[in-house]
């Protein structure tokens, strides 16, 4: 049986140190907590970047320090986000009183030699408070994108919300050669009250978005809030990959604010009481045909 992969999403776009302290936001502090995830068993982690302020950026510079922190801890996965996030540079004013997810901003995330990257390949509705922030991704941002992950050749974890999100840019792009298999495809379910475009979670929707994944996918699901625990174990049962972290959750429990490492802990401990193997870093690499880390 293929191992499991468990990914750290230890930051996140949108969570914020009012909401839950623990969340690590400057380079060093991501740093510290992904070694205490990796320690734990994550074999992935998906970062994003906050300026000094802690407010949202895809800035290269930020990113490649994150990224080489890490690197000087272990031998981690390292995934950068093009979605940017909520806030800071993420955000374009729009006349109208919207706000636009900033295309340029998110490309600088593929400009810090991460292994992998986040391509989120649709257009959506991010409501952040009072905010309604257009994330466009026309068809031909989504070329535009991929075609800068295959010139830095880096591989693209496919995010998708909902079951368009799989059979249209998704499929297409795979199709026309912008990836190679196993294409590592991201559930991300529990977003139905924040982001228009996306689905709650349940067992059947999640099991309907599996099944319409292209030949050769290695999925994984990221469920969000209180949907975490529930979601993963049912993606352990299903023999998916999950991910887990402040940047899907705060909380451990309910009244109970959660550490990154306190959930891959919790993660791992439930997939080994199913009997399930935990992929080490050089593992995931080898399921997802990634060659070694440039150290």
């Amino acid at each position: 049986m293929t191992k499991t992969i468990v990914t750290v999403a230890p930051t996140g776009g949108m969570a914020s140190k009012a909401a839950n302290p623990n969340l690590p936001t400057q380079p060093e502090e991501i740093a510290e907590s992904v070694l205490k995830s990796y320690k734990a068993g994550a074999a992935i982690a998906a970062l994003h970047a906050r300026r000094p302020d802690d407010e949202a950026t895809c800035n290269a510079s930020i990113y490649r320090r994150i990224n080489t922190l890490i690197r000087q801890r272990c031998d981690i996965v390292i995934n950068n986000s093009t979605g940017g996030g909520s806030s800071g540079d993420m955000l374009l004013p729009r006349p109208d009183g919207m706000f636009e997810s900033n295309f340029e901003e998110r490309l600088k995330g593929l400009d810090a030699e991460a292994e992998m990257a986040t391509l989120d390949g649709f257009t959506a509705v991010d409501v952040f408070g009072t905010r309604e922030i257009l994330v466009i991704t026309s068809p031909s941002r989504c070329e535009t994108m991929a075609k800068r992950f295959k010139e830095r050749n880096i591989k693209p974890e496919w995010e998708v919300f909902n079951p368009a999100h799989i059979l249209q840019d998704v499929t297409r792009l795979i199709e026309k050669g912008y990836d190679k298999p196993p294409y590592y495809i991201n559930i991300v379910l529990g977003t139905d009250r924040n982001f228009q475009g996306g689905m709650p979670y349940s067992h059947d929707l999640l099991t309907a978005m599996i099944r319409m994944l292209p030949p050769q996918s290695v999925w994984c699901l990221s469920a969000i809030g209180p949907a975490q625990l529930p979601g993963t174990t049912q993606a352990l049962l299903l023999g998916g990959h999950v991910r887990v972290g402040l940047e899907d959750n705060g909380y451990y429990s309910k009244g109970v604010p959660a550490t990154n490492e306190m959930l891959v802990e919790r993660t791992v401990r439930i997939a080994r009481e199913l009997n399930l193997e935990i992929a080490t870093a050089a593992e995931a690499r080898d399921i997802l045909g990634l060659p070694a880390p440039r150290r």
